[in-house]
């Protein structure tokens, strides 16, 4: 029994069954996002556009719309009922990436991508906000990380969709057959998931209360000092993954002379080293973190050092396939930071800032990573160039994300026991320093 006295609880079966289900639609939201770098050749020779313009439209275009329509969004979410929220955000992307295929010039696709941004900005906050109402502080990290296993699983299915639909029939083809499948899956969401008590993992009640200003929401998650550096090093990291991210097919297929089906199955079994480290990561974080919370964020930081001298010989090697294999290492330890960062902005804030706080830690994310990545990685990692004639690109090196190992945190690490609804400064639902 709730000790607010609410006794809807949800029984193990159907919790994992929605978790199960925000998956499905998390990985939707990583097709429709990635399926676009595996097709930047085709759309390039297709329409005659140019290098820097498919930098702005998966980078800065699109993470404009995504990170500022995020935070109003969340707010609503944060107010009125999530799974509703979700479910139509869900079919505005999915419809949007059917538009991609239908676009007669540049400015068409251009529009469409920002359709998507503005459908995928409703899509992880309320989930992060749901999957806290239903697994408690001491799960939360793992829920999440098996959450987040729809960016690994998604970016996969991207690639290889997008790679052999395009070799068979046409990158327009691809956009039409991964987003139509959305909108029956919007509906899917809209009659079988069910809304959580807010606050029911923890016993606690939210009340019915205003919530708290945006502003004065991110005054406080940024007086925290394990959010500060939690986000700047998870920014630096998200710059360097979606600035590679997006260019690495084009510079394999460019240096190295791969297909896009090929490119598209190398990625494919790439995702599988991504899931391998979301999963770890969110397990060893609660494991580590039940000894001294400190380590949810030590653990990612590690990881990532651990990976640059992978990531560096993956970019300078000649031989294609060694650095592909080689790029599983990097990718599995660059997803162990998934879990854990989303669970501590969760245990950061009241009951009512949960969808806000997690838009407010993807707004800064994504606005350093996806707006700026791209475009810039774009001079860093030139696909068409060489060092030596060896079919080497230039190296576009993960050194952005050294500052994750730096977080010096003290007092200011939610406890589990301080994770209480309510407001701002020294009002309960706040962990004070």
């Amino acid at each position: 029994m709730l000790r607010n006295g609410h006794s809807r609880q949800f029984t193990n079966a159907y919790r994992w069954y929605a978790l199960g289900l925000l998956v499905v639609v998390y990985v939707f939201n990583f097709i429709d996002r990635s399926i676009l770098g595996i097709l930047v050749e085709p759309i390039k020779q297709d329409l005659g556009v140019s290098d820097t313009l498919m930098g702005f439209l998966g980078g800065i275009a699109f993470a404009t719309f995504y990170t500022f329509l995020g935070i109003p969004i969340a707010r609503l979410a944060d107010r009125d009922s999530r799974r509703n929220i979700l479910a139509v955000c869900l079919a505005l992307w999915s419809g949007a990436t059917a538009l991609c295929g239908l676009a007669a010039n540049f400015v068409h696709l251009l529009l469409a991508r920002i359709g998507v941004a503005v459908g995928e900005a409703g899509g992880s906050p309320p989930s992060h906000s749901m999957i806290s109402d239903m697994f408690p502080p001491e799960r939360r990290a793992t829920a999440l990380a098996i959450y987040a296993l729809g960016i690994p699983i998604g970016t996969m299915f991207g690639n290889l969709g997008g790679g052999w639909i395009n070799e068979a029939f046409d990158w327009r083809t691809a956009f039409l057959v991964v987003g139509a499948p959305g909108l029956l899956l919007a509906l899917v969401v809209r009659f079988t998931l069910r809304e959580p008590v807010r606050g029911a993992a923890e016993g606690l009640s939210a009340g019915s209360g205003e919530t708290p200003p945006v502003m004065a929401v991110f005054r406080l998650l940024w007086s925290r000092r394990s959010f500060r550096y939690m986000t700047i090093g998870g920014s630096l990291h998200a710059f360097v993954g979606y600035g590679v991210g997006l260019w690495i097919p084009a510079m394999f297929m460019r240096s190295h002379g791969l297909g896009t089906a090929e490119m598209g199955v190398a990625l494919f079994y790439l995702g599988f080293a991504s899931i391998a480290g979301t999963l770890l990561g969110g397990y060893m974080g609660d494991r580590l973190g039940a000894r001294d919370q400190r380590w949810y964020l030590w653990l990612p930081g590690l990881a990532i050092l651990a990976s640059l001298p992978f990531s560096l010989y993956a970019y300078i090697t000649s031989d294609p396939y060694a650095a592909l294999w080689t790029l599983a290492v990097p990718a599995a330890l660059g997803a162990y930071y998934l879990g854990p960062t989303f669970s501590m902005t969760q245990g950061l804030v009241g009951l009512r800032m949960r969808a806000l706080a997690s838009s407010i830690l993807l707004f800064i994310l994504n606005i350093i990573g996806l707006g700026l990545g791209p475009a810039i990685h774009r001079h860093r990692l030139r696909p068409a160039q060489r060092l030596d004639g060896s079919g080497r690109g230039l190296p576009a090196l993960g050194l952005g994300a050294l500052p994750d190992v730096q977080p010096s945190l003290r007092g200011d690490v939610p406890s589990r026991r301080q994770n209480h609804p309510g407001g701002l400064g020294g009002q309960p639902g706040v962990a004070l320093a």
